[in-house]
This record gives structure tokens, C-alpha cells and sequence, in this order.
């Protein structure tokens, strides 16, 4: 729910016209404010806001005996927050850890942990490296290439070109990162382009660009900060589509068990080509394939929802149960049964993904848009 949002539903509550839905709602989104900070990297300007947020509400609120003592709760409940937010402040100024946060000694009967960094990398020659299980450091050198493992779960190319100039075809060999459902993986190519790896998701790129352009081909989804270069373009290729760039921000999102193929353009420019037809996209600007024959459909969207899963969160926006279930399923590698019709309710809602999955669908399931019951790795969602 928005800010406006939230305003409309407090000018509702001052006139006794809200639904209890609907006061439920308005319960719980300063909380679902505060879950959007769990992965910000500064806390101090928003707790400030929030505050100010929060002092607007209880004003608003009606002074008469009936809901004095809800105000009541409502500062002790403001405070509370305010009081963890300030203890865990040093961890908020800190990037969050990507990887599996919980145990499973700390899990609760029959819950789920979230995914974390898992990834394979397969080498030209077929040979398969377990990233998650592989020691931090040298993972592979051949013909000036060398491929580490950082402490932090990411995976770096490095490029010697004194030495691969001797052997361009070898510096050349496509390599391929696969992460499985329930994980996902960063890699550093050897021109300093970044990609952020999806759950349930693969990446071919050679080792080091040595032709006219730097193309890598993408299955799934990945966050690009694509490294500048004005003589070499970067080029994405997924299930039909081509995204050619110099140096950029960008997500794509090419499940294969999507109608389409998106790309969100967070800074720079790109361009898009499907089927024949090209488009320019601009920042905050996404383009949507249709079918062949179809002009590519363009609209501005809300870019900090659709990168929300490299940075640690869930959010969601009134999307489908279906369509959040989908990224549910495959961050925690779950399958998810449906009954009633129930998989095209809406849901809004900020979640951390590294919380187990009960607590994700418990926020869902308070707002009575689904129940739900887990039985194993399975989910049956119903009314």
C-alpha cells in the first residue's frame, strides 16, 4: 500500500467508514514500511521519516475514549520498532549477507529456510565446479584467465591479456553458471561488467571478450551493471531476444515458463530488439515482448519492485498469487498447488526473502487473501 494509499484509508478511519479489512490494513503498513528497511544500507534519514509518518497517524486518529487506549498501543508498538531499528543499526549499515541466514537446528517443524548462494560452473571442457561447496580462491587457470572465488560468494574473472594474447581461443571458451531453484550467484567477468544471478537460472559468457562486441546468453534472470565501453558493445541474449547495450543497469527477466520477456532499465540506454522490431528504452522504462509479429510494448514501472530479489526483499506490488508463487517456488524450491481459483487474488505487500517461508505466507495469509498449508516441499494455496 502507498503512502496516498494509507492517507485515503486514514481520511476513511476519521469518518468511521472503514471495513475491518481495511483497518487491517492500515495496522499493518507502518510495519510494512519498516520491512522495506530491513536491507537498506542507512537508517538514520528513515527512521527519522518514519517517525514523522507515524506522529501524522496517531494525530489523525480520533481522541475519544473508544480509541484512546488503541493509540496507546499503537505509540508502544512505534516505539518498540523504533527501539529495534536503533540496536540494529550497525547491522543495517552493512550490506546484507547473501547466503542461507538460518539454520536448520533453528527451524521451526515443517517450515522452510530461504535459499542462499548455490550456483555450478561448468567449464568449456564439461568440467563442473559446486560453487557453494568449493574453497574461496583459485577455481580454475588456463591461458591467462583466472577464476576465484571471493569469501563473499561471488565469482571473479580475471584477464591477463599479455599472456591470453598467445592463446585467443582458449581466452575465448564459454563457460556457464547454473544456479539451482534456492539459489543464486554473483559473477565479475574479466571486463568488470557485474551480473547478479536469479534463482532457477543460467548464463553462457566466454572467458574473456576478445572479438568486436561481448555477448553472453541468458536463461532465467540477471541484474546487470554492464561495464562502459564505447568501441565493444555488450550484448544479452534470451529465448529470441536481444538486448545491446555500452555500459549500463538493467535487469532481464526470461523464465521460460513466462509469456514474455522483460527488461527494466535502471540507468543508461538500450536497446531491445524481438522479433524484428527494436525499441530505445529509457531509464525507469521496461519492454515487454509479445508475440512474433507484435511491436514490443513499453511502460514505466516501479524499477525498485522488479530488482527487489537482488537486493534481499520481496515486494510486490497487487501481483497474482500465481505470479508470486512463482518467484516463491523458485527462491525456496517449493511446488505450489492451487485450489478454489484462488491464484489470481492480488497481494501487496515488503518481505526479506531470508526469512523461512511460513513467515512470508503467514503476512500473505493475514490479509485473508489465501490460507495455505504445507506438506513437505509443497504449498496447497485455497481460500
Amino acid at each position: 500500500m502507498t503512502r496516498d494509499q494509507a492517507q485515503d484509508l486514514l481520511n476513511k478511519n476519521k469518518l468511521g467508514q472503514c471495513t475491518a479489512e481495511e483497518q487491517a490494513l492500515l495496522d499493518r503498513w507502518y510495519f510494512h514500511e519498516a520491512a522495506k528497511q530491513e536491507a537498506a544500507e542507512g537508517p538514520e534519514d528513515v527512521l527519522e521519516e518514519e517517525r514523522l509518518i507515524w506522529n501524522r497517524i496517531l494525530q489523525e486518529i480520533p481522541d475519544d475514549n473508544n480509541i484512546r487506549q488503541l493509540k496507546k498501543w499503537y505509540s508502544i508498538a512505534a516505539a518498540i520498532i523504533l527501539f529495534c531499528f536503533l540496536s540494529g543499526a550497525y547491522f543495517l549499515l552493512k550490506k546484507p549477507v547473501i547466503g542461507n541466514l538460518t539454520t536448520k537446528n533453528q527451524l521451526l517443524k515443517n517450515d522452510i529456510a530461504p535459499g542462499g548462494n548455490k550456483a555450478i560452473l561448468t567449464l568449456a571442457n564439461g568440467t563442473q565446479v559446486v560453487l557453494d561447496d568449493a574453497k574461496n580462491g583459485n577455481i580454475s587457470q588456463n591461458a591467462g584467465i583466472k577464476v576465484n572465488k571471493t569469501g563473499n560468494g561471488v565469482l571473479v574473472y580475471h584477464f591477463n591479456k599479455s599472456v591470453s594474447g598467445e592463446n585467443t581461443a582458449a581466452s575465448a571458451e564459454i563457460n556457464t553458471i547454473t544456479t539451482p531453484r534456492g539459489g543464486q550467484y554473483q559473477i565479475d567477468l574479466e571486463d568488470g561488467t557485474k551480473i547478479w544471478l536469479n534463482a532457477a537460472s543460467s548464463i553462457k559468457f566466454p572467458q574473456a571478450f576478445t572479438g568486436k562486441n561481448r555477448q553472453v546468453e541468458l536463461s532465467g534472470e540477471a541484474y546487470f551493471e554492464v561495464a562502459k565501453n564505447k568501441v565493444k558493445p555488450f550484448i544479452v541474449k534470451a529465448n529470441g531476444t536481444q538486448i545491446q547495450v555500452f555500459g549500463t543497469h538493467f535487469n532481464v527477466n526470461a523464465y521460460t515458463d513466462n509469456s514474455s520477456i522483460a527488461t527494466t532499465l535502471l540507468e543508461g540506454s538500450v536497446s531491445m530488439t524481438y522479433a524484428g522490431a527494436t525499441v530505445m528504452l529509457k531509464p525507469g522504462q521496461q519492454g515487454v515482448t509479445g508475440e512474433p509479429g507484435l511491436p514490443i510494448k513499453t511502460r514505466f514501472v516501479d524499477t525498485e519492485e522488479i530488482t527487489a530479489w537482488k537486493n534481499g526483499l520481496f515486494i510486490f506490488h497487487d501481483q497474482s498469487i500465481a505470479n508470486i508463487m512463482k518467484q516463491v517456488s523458485r527462491w525456496y524450491d517449493v511446488d505450489v498447488e492451487y485450489k478454489d481459483g484462488v491464484q489470481n487474488k492480488e497481494f501487496g505487500g515488503t518481505i526479506s526473502k531470508y526469512k523461512n517461508i511460513t513467515e512470508l505466507l503467514n503476512n500473505i495469509q493475514l490479509t485473508q487473501t489465501i490460507h495455505y498449508k504445507l506438506e513437505g516441499r509443497r504449498i496447497i494455496i485455497m481460500k
